[in-house]
């Protein structure tokens, strides 16, 4: 076996996958006439397809990458993410997918607009859904760039280009009508890509009969030789020596140099080598052994760990329900009966999935534990497979990962295109294909763009921000919306912003750089990287207080939109809402 087998097969899996999307979507072109086509796939998709497609979407390189790695390397308190990730579905079949489907709007603005009577509102919201969904593009590019970079060694730009490239071409082509079909396979694909290696390393596993809890911290099994791709800070328990090339300390180093415990700062560009049996420096914040890795209680990294699960459980459990791409998706089904199948469904479908991450994230710890110095613990899940089994199998295996990876990129991004042009186009431009079409090349390029430039956070840390975000907008605006009467413009505006501002003011300083974990005790670290907690109830509170003393629709009115919301489509009280959609 040449020593390019193993990139030859990842290069061939990358490029089937690309074509296959390519191809499918293309297809989905051709069905695409209309503007209703390009917005929500003229509300013909069934609760099974549309559920694939969900969860194809739902499940980006968060999901896919950063579960696995953040798993590796916190432990038991990351598993709040893929439990927050699910039960968020629960909350959303409750609560809003199906008077959201009746209320018959197109766009989450519209839906705002028709239930308080407000255009100012609308394009409030319309401003909300843009900022959250470039959020959540940000992470998608800056993953795939890291993907590429470390499976084929090309420069960090050339996969985020490579990413964006095809999702424009998908979503400027057919829109909504596209990119079901599409993210319907990619569902598919991602999860035979997460579950095969998953059940082979689980078969390796309990045949080497290796210990989770053992006190000691992880070690090489075997001469390593580790990279260091981006500025980290690593933790050494007790004095050992490491082979070092590059930069330690703001000093350059070349050979043996030994390491005191504490923390030791790694620049970007350096390499170690440890030597088989070695401990293995972990990122500064994450549990050095065994038995705290297991044990709940130690956070995500840095102060205040109460502080931080508590927020991210709130954010990940509320924010799905203010996820613009996730909710556009309920827009395509037939009625409200249908929405709240598609949600059941979808439940199943993502819980499922996210069985195979925390797998992986488990055996990456035990194999491949040199990921913990490297800060770029999201690539366990593509380098895992290959490292551990040995031969064409395991290239087979790494291979497959590889393109359920750049699945989840594509996925994730065209969805959240989708819902950025389709506000664009029919809240700030005249509504017709060609105006979808050029938000779509705007609202792809400057997230693009933007992922070369600002910090690379872990992607399911970023990726929680945006949940932030969502969770404290969209979230209160919709539950507030649907199920109490008293709420006004005014109050839902003063929401907007008061919980948009908070969160996404920590969102920004977060991605450009953030406060030090011991500044004032790490509390302005925690808030910036957590926000939740405080911005949710901040914004839910204010819609209330504000709508207290403010004036909304009449009674009669609010009487007639609640019908409208929550009585069966049998009754036959609901009716799409007219938009001066043109496709020319």
């Amino acid at each position: 076996m040449t020593s390019g087998t193993a990139p030859a097969l990842t290069v061939a899996a990358l490029v089937l996958a690309a074509l296959a999307t390519v191809a499918i979507g293309a297809y989905g072109v051709r069905l695409a006439r209309t503007t209703s086509d390009f917005l929500v796939a003229s509300r013909s998709v069934g609760p099974r397809w549309n559920a694939a497609a969900i969860s194809g979407e739902y499940l980006s390189a968060a999901s896919f990458l950063g579960v696995a790695g953040l798993i590796a390397k916190y432990g038991a308190d990351a598993l709040w993410y893929p439990v927050g990730f699910t039960a968020g579905y629960l909350a959303l079949l409750l609560f809003v997918a199906a008077p959201l489907r009746r209320s018959g709007a197109y766009t989450v603005p519209d839906f705002a607009e028709f239930r308080l009577g407000s255009l100012r509102l609308r394009r409030l919201a319309a401003t909300v859904v843009v900022l959250i969904c470039a959020v959540y593009l940000i992470p998608q590019f800056q993953g795939a760039g890291l993907t590429l970079h470390i499976l084929l060694g090309v420069p960090d730009w050339v996969g985020a280009v490579a990413v964006g490239a095809i999702v424009l071409a998908n979503v400027v082509g057919g829109g909504m009508r596209s990119i079901t079909l599409v993210q319907a396979f990619q569902y598919w694909l991602k999860l035979t890509a997460v579950a095969l290696p998953a059940l082979v390393l689980l078969g390796h596993f309990l045949a080497d009969e290796r210990e989770l809890g053992a006190p000691a911290p992880p070690v090489v099994s075997e001469r390593t030789t580790v990279d260091v791709t981006t500025d980290v800070v690593v933790r050494v328990g007790a004095p050992q020596q490491v082979s070092i090339t590059g930069t330690l300390d703001d000093r350059a180093v070349d050979g043996p140099v030994p390491l005191a415990p504490g923390t030791h700062e790694l620049s970007a560009g350096t390499r170690l080598v440890l030597e088989a049996g070695v401990a293995v420096p972990v990122v500064a914040g994450a549990p050095a052994d065994g038995a705290g890795w297991l044990a709940p209680g130690g956070g995500l990294g840095g102060p205040h760990p109460a502080y931080q699960v508590y927020s991210l459980i709130l954010a990940t459990f509320l924010g799905t329900m203010g996820l613009p791409h996730v909710l556009v998706r309920f827009y395509t089904n037939p009625d409200g009966r249908a929405a709240r199948a598609t949600a059941l469904a979808v439940i199943g479908l993502v819980g499922l999935f996210y069985l195979f991450p925390v797998l992986l994230g488990v055996f990456a710890r035990l194999y491949v534990p040199q990921l913990l110095i490297t800060g770029t613990s999201d690539a366990a899940v593509v380098l895992l497979p290959g490292s551990v089994v040995a031969g064409l199998p395991g290239q087979l295996l790494a291979a497959l990962a590889a393109a359920g990876a750049i699945a989840a990129f594509l996925s994730t991004s065209s969805g959240l295109l989708v819902s950025i042009a389709g506000v664009l186009s029919t809240d700030m431009l005249r509504g017709r294909i060609r105006d979808f079409r050029a938000a779509a090349l705007v609202a792809g390029s400057v997230p693009l763009a933007l992922s070369l430039t600002v910090v690379s956070l872990d992607l399911s840390r970023t990726v929680g921000l945006a949940f932030a975000v969502a969770a404290s907008t969209l979230c209160p605006l919709l539950v507030l919306g649907i199920w109490w009467r008293g709420l006004t413009a005014a109050g839902a505006a003063a929401g907007l912003i008061a919980g948009g501002l908070a969160a996404g003011t920590a969102t920004a300083v977060s991605v450009t750089g953030g406060f030090s974990d011991t500044v004032a005790g790490g509390w302005p670290a925690a808030l910036l990287g957590y926000p939740a907690a405080i911005s949710v109830p901040l914004a839910f509170a204010t819609m209330v207080l504000v709508s207290s003393f403010t004036r909304g629709l009449g009674a009669r009115t609010v009487s007639r939109i609640f019908v409208r919301m929550h009585a069966p489509e049998r009754l036959g009280m609901g009716a799409d809402r007219e938009r001066s959609l043109r496709s020319d």
